[in-house]
């Protein structure tokens, strides 16, 4: 094989492997925690009707994907990310502390997977333990594989990304879903905002950067 052959050869290989990734789906649920939800320490208003609404959203319609990823806070120590006088900014009541029961997937989301366990791949991420860690991104699974890695491993290309809080960790996620050059979309009616102002700020950002936001009908 003479060097403009190998380099069709390197470039076939390159383009079906991209067109293979562009046709698999994930679907990542962000944070779907009880200390995010009514009850919890750090609660957003509707975050138990997001919980219930994905749970069904599993058990319809996993079959669509090729991989489900679960994220979860899972703060040890992170810092100035946790304060006693929060700002609700930049810092935060405690809350998804590591081994906590609030810190757990919800009871509707982890009801769903136990359900649809062995339907399909389901990888569990974990962020924030030493940091803030409000993307996706930020966190890895139980080997310590990096969230893109773990798509990237099973050939992934595009993502619809659910979850809690809208304007906060679910935009992060998205973003940095985009930057990565995934084909990225939110679920919008399976996701919830801390506020109303913020979530149509940030479905204004994400719009901007390329994530499309649409409904999981």
């Amino acid at each position: 094989m003479d060097e403009r052959q190998a380099r069709s050869h390197r470039w076939h290989d390159a383009s079906e492997a991209a067109a293979n990734a562009s046709t698999r789906t994930a679907l990542v649920v962000v944070d779907v925690q009880p200390t995010f939800c009514e009850g919890g320490e750090l609660p957003v208003p509707g975050g138990n009707a997001v919980a219930e609404g994905v749970g069904r959203f599993l058990r319809e319609h996993c079959r669509d994907y090729d991989l489900v990823v679960t994220t979860q806070d899972w703060h040890i120590d992170p810092g100035a990310h946790f304060a006693v006088d929060p700002d609700f900014v930049d810092t935060w009541p405690a809350h998804g502390v590591a081994g906590t029961a609030n810190a757990q997937l919800h009871p509707a989301v982890r009801a769903a997977l136990d359900d649809i366990d062995g339907d399909i791949p389901v990888v569990a991420v974990k962020k924030g333990a030493h940091a803030a860690a409000y993307s996706g991104f930020d966190g890895a699974d139980t080997d310590g594989l990096p969230l893109d890695d773990v798509l990237r491993d099973a050939g992934i290309g595009a993502l619809d990304i659910c979850g809690i809080a809208e304007s906060h960790c679910v935009k992060s996620t998205a973003l940095d879903a985009v930057r990565l050059g995934y084909d990225t979309a939110v679920l919008g009616d399976l996701t919830v905002p801390v506020t109303a102002e913020l979530g149509e700020a940030a479905r204004a950002e994400m719009t901007a950067a390329g994530v499309r936001v649409r409904t999981s009908a």
